[in-house]
């Protein structure tokens, strides 16, 4: 980040509001009072907009290579941290997010190179937030971040930000299928973003219906490979399957079925990778 210019009266007193609001997610009883995480991402966004009230800058112009509230962000440590004895962890990282809150939906325009550096800004605090036990902030955190890099046409950063806020969104589901379901597509396929991991598990399918075809067929080995990678992308017939024992016909059906869903998915993700639809 670029050096930090001496601050004006309107910054450090924009701060001390900003300072104080976020000083009471310090108290442990106030983050669990709230009967959920979004009734505390309501109450900041209400923070957010009261300081927007009155946040009147004394000029629409500035240098464009520099956030009003760099000193709060430097504030965040680089390390992954819990929330400390005195909560101030927590405290920085909230105080942060309410800094670039206000200047994402303030009154002065972004230049390019601010909206990379504000995009780089909220990646850090999604994931500080995370650990901090705040992953719907971290989400609302990942999602600005995607908007800023969009706004600058970088769509790498936009999948890199798009991952960690589906991540971050499974952190948020409460413990059992639910998040269990979000975590298998993680597994799979990095939630649409890793398309190319799907391949890797199209390997173990087909290695274990390999396996498994050797075990019910009397063919030799070359042929039995053959027929069982042909039958995953295209269903045998019945003549093709006349040598296998009772239970061939129907693995070779579900390699089928398995395939086409497999393949399927795959070519969709990656089109949509491509074309970015």
């Amino acid at each position: 980040m670029t050096e930090q210019e001496p601050r004006s009266e309107f910054v450090e007193s924009t701060t001390t509001r900003i300072l104080r609001r976020a000083a009471k997610y310090a108290d442990e009883n106030y983050r669990d009072s709230a009967p959920g995480e979004y009734a505390l991402l309501d109450g900041l966004n209400a923070d957010v907009e009261a300081v927007l009230g009155r946040y009147h800058p004394p000029s629409p112009w500035r240098r464009g290579d520099s956030l009003v509230f760099a000193h709060l962000y430097a504030d965040v440590p680089d390390t992954t941290v819990s929330t400390d004895e005195d909560g101030r962890g927590v405290v920085d990282v909230i105080a942060a997010l309410l800094a670039a809150e206000v200047e994402f939906r303030g009154p002065l325009r972004l230049s390019h190179t601010q909206n990379t550096l504000l995009a780089q800004v909220y990646e850090r605090l999604g994931a500080r937030l995370r650990p901090l036990g705040l992953p719907a902030h971290a989400v609302q955190s990942f999602g600005r971040a995607a908007t800023l890099h969009r706004l600058n046409e970088d769509m790498d950063a936009v999948d890199r930000c798009g991952l960690q806020q589906a991540r971050a969104r499974c952190q948020t589901k409460p413990r059992g299928l639910p998040r269990v379901g979000s975590l298998l597509s993680d597994l799979l396929c990095g939630y649409g973003y890793k398309p190319f991991r799907l391949l890797g598990w199209i390997a173990v399918q087909l290695a274990v219906f390999s396996v498994a075809l050797l075990l019910l067929s009397q063919e030799p080995l070359g042929d039995t490979l053959y027929l069982s990678m042909t039958s995953y992308l295209n269903p045998m017939g019945l003549g093709d399957t006349s040598t296998l024992a009772d239970g061939g016909r129907a693995l070779l059906a579900t390699e089928s079925w398995v395939g086409t869903v497999s393949l399927s998915v795959f070519f969709a993700l990656l089109v949509r990778r491509w074309f970015r639809l």
